[in-house]
């Protein structure tokens, strides 16, 4: 990633942040919504956002579709507030990280529990 794009990203997720924390009303995006990563494309035409939301299965469903629905509103406010030639198209997904450390912690867990149950 060139240091332009790393630049360009910061700026974005700060102001997407602040966007999506003030200005969003919508009733989907009742859980915390926490942009985790983005990724812009060297042309800076689309940027790719990851989004981590506190909730259950369906809360993050909700969220991620709020966020898409809003995603026009969010690149004509950045274009608005950045000074950019041009506001990249923006699309959110789930970032799965956090459930999948969960995952493999559950699965040292039951590890670690299976190799005291043959000790004893």
């Amino acid at each position: 990633m060139s240091r332009r794009t790393e630049r360009v990203s910061g700026v974005l997720r700060e102001e997407i942040s602040r966007l999506v924390a003030a200005e969003l009303q919508d009733p989907r995006l009742r859980s915390l919504v926490t942009l985790s990563h983005i990724s812009v494309t060297e042309d800076l035409q689309h940027a790719t956002l990851s989004v981590t939301v506190l909730g259950g299965p369906e809360d993050r469903a909700d969220a991620v579709e709020a966020l898409n629905a809003a995603a026009s509103f969010l690149r004509r406010e950045l274009g608005q507030r950045l000074r950019l030639k041009r506001t990249p198209e923006l699309r959110f997904e789930l970032d799965g990280s956090i459930e999948e450390g969960d995952h493999v912690l559950d699965l040292l867990d039951n590890l670690q529990v299976s190799e005291v149950g043959k000790d004893g």
